[in-house]
């Protein structure tokens, strides 16, 4: 996200009428319903956490602890276990 002039970027009656209601501070404008992207759409997280997801189960079937596993990822072992249980229900 990034900033733009308001006076750049709208008439200038609705500029002036937004300042009636909130004069030189910051305000976030939603997007429309239809222009919203899913969670990691912009970047490559959804997929190296997928990936990581992937390496995590496969380990755990190959025998490794969960504290193990929650140690070497730098996570919880309730989030390990959820990530296991997430795989075995997609």
């Amino acid at each position: 996200m990034s900033y733009k002039k308001a006076n750049d970027v709208l008439p200038h009656n609705l500029l002036h009428a937004i300042q009636q209601y909130i004069d030189g501070q910051y305000i976030y404008i939603p997007r429309k319903a239809d222009n919203k992207l899913a969670w990691g759409a912009n970047t490559e997280t959804r997929k190296s956490l997928q990936v990581r997801n992937g390496e995590i189960l496969a380990k755990r079937l190959a025998g490794c602890s969960v504290s193990d596993l929650a140690e070497q990822y730098f996570l919880s072992e309730k989030t390990i276990y959820k990530i296991i249980n997430a795989s075995k229900n997609s």
